[in-house]
């Protein structure tokens, strides 16, 4: 079942134009109403009539978070607020929040790029959506919630936490959809067998997450540890929240609802575009919204784009599977990691559990890299030479794959603390002192 089909399986050439068009559309927008955007296109030398079709896209003035908390709270909104009907804002954790309003229209876009979401999953109107993440100025529970009713289906607001509760629901209401994050699936997946939970109880057939980067390990873990399809899906509060990307039931890559969001990909050194199929970082303008449009948004996700038709009969832009941010870059001795290259390690090993931690620190002026790894409870209760054994064999797969050497530190089950949101995976102690 396809939610919008003349959308998500128009032509190329269609969709370059209907692109370009709204393109104009919004340039046009901004110029005469957001000060900010006026201001970069000048300085520029550029008026709205400069920008013809998507191919004058490269020539704009490129948005950052940054952007956002200059003009906090309400200096990129395009409208008077007498017309926003309502707001959604980060958590503002590492600064002033970036503040996003929604019009009526806004939200009802929303609605059908997260039903679309939906749908590429599998769920039918008849499906439980059991949502586990959290409902506020965040904009994961709200998003799914109405994507959720707009294609019929039974929507659970559970939020997020509580996870005996979260269990108590899954099975006396029947959830056969769980949206949250794939940390905290793995933490449910975990709780289920510590509660001796009949498993034959739990009727989930289809997980929904986001929200943080996640590696085919993971997915692997998920679906076999809960028994449904694991399905990536792509959104961020600046952008719209979910509903930006989703994979569909093949999973060879997130489908991006271009129509509204058109996707680009630069080098974020030189910030110039890089052709399909190259591995940089992705950025959206978003060309339908009214609220809080943005041109040239930089998400600081690292991807590729592919252009070709999926299997499913979608022709919409599919955006790999997110391989980091490049912001989460670290550099260990001038050596660029990314803790997803960690994971993708240590989930190779059968041993160890999907959870572990980094751990950055500079000793004697020098650059230290730790990690924590929780491995099986049994090597803790056999002999001392296992347990070295299995040190080595993590040691040395990861200093082969990063190219640096790594402290390793095994740890027992359930050590390194759980999240029931997104999962904290790095602590860089030279950020600290």
């Amino acid at each position: 079942m396809i939610w919008n089909k003349s959308n998500e399986c128009m032509e190329r050439e269609r969709m370059v134009s209907l692109q370009g068009e709204r393109l104009r559309e919004l340039v046009d927008r901004v110029y005469f109403n957001v000060p900010y955007y006026r201001e970069k296109m000048q300085k520029r030398g550029l008026g709205p009539e400069d920008i013809k079709n998507i191919n004058d896209l490269k020539n704009l003035p490129f948005t950052t978070k940054d952007d956002l908390r200059d003009n906090y709270p309400f200096g990129m909104f395009a409208i008077p607020t007498s017309e926003i009907i309502r707001v959604h804002a980060s958590s503002g954790t590492t600064g002033k929040p970036t503040v996003v309003g929604y019009t009526r229209k806004d939200l009802a876009i929303w609605s059908e790029v997260v039903a679309r979401t939906l749908t590429c999953a599998g769920v039918e109107r008849n499906d439980f959506i059991q949502i586990a993440y959290g409902y506020g100025l965040f904009t994961g529970g709200l998003g799914l919630h109405y994507g959720g009713e707009k294609i019929g289906a039974v929507v659970i607001p559970v939020s997020g936490g509580n996870t005996a509760r979260q269990l108590q629901i899954m099975q006396d209401f029947n959830s056969t959809v769980l949206a949250c994050t794939p940390s905290y699936a793995l933490f449910l997946s975990e709780s289920i067998e510590d509660m001796k939970i009949d498993r034959s109880k739990i009727k989930l057939r289809v997980g929904v997450f986001g929200a943080e980067p996640w590696t085919e390990s993971i997915r692997r873990e998920i679906e076999t540890s809960l028994g449904i399809k694991a399905i990536d899906i792509y959104g961020l509060s600046e952008i719209i929240g979910p509903g930006v990307a989703s994979e569909c039931l093949y999973q060879k890559g997130l489908h991006i609802n271009e129509d509204h969001f058109i996707p680009e990909i630069i080098d974020p050194q030189t910030l110039e575009p890089l052709s399909e199929g190259e591995e940089g970082e992705l950025v959206f303008t978003t060309v339908t919204k009214e609220g809080l449009p943005l041109i040239r948004y930089r998400t600081r996700d690292l991807t590729s784009l592919d252009y070709g038709q999926c299997e499913c009969g979608r022709t919409l832009a599919r955006m790999k599977k997110c391989t980091g941010r490049s912001d989460d870059m670290m550099i260990i001795r001038g050596v660029n990691i990314f803790p997803s290259t960690i994971e993708s390690v240590l989930l190779e090993i059968s041993e160890t559990h999907p959870h572990y931690m980094i751990i950055i620190d500079r000793v004697n002026n020098m650059d230290v890299l730790q990690v924590l790894v929780e491995v099986d409870q049994k090597f803790f209760l056999d002999r001392i030479g296992q347990l070295e054994s299995l040190k080595h064999k993590i040691k040395n797969s990861l200093e082969s794959t990063l190219g640096i050497s790594v402290d390793v530190k095994l740890v027992e089950h359930k050590t390194i603390e759980r999240s029931e949101g997104k999962a904290k995976r790095v602590v860089d102690k030279r950020k600290l002192s």
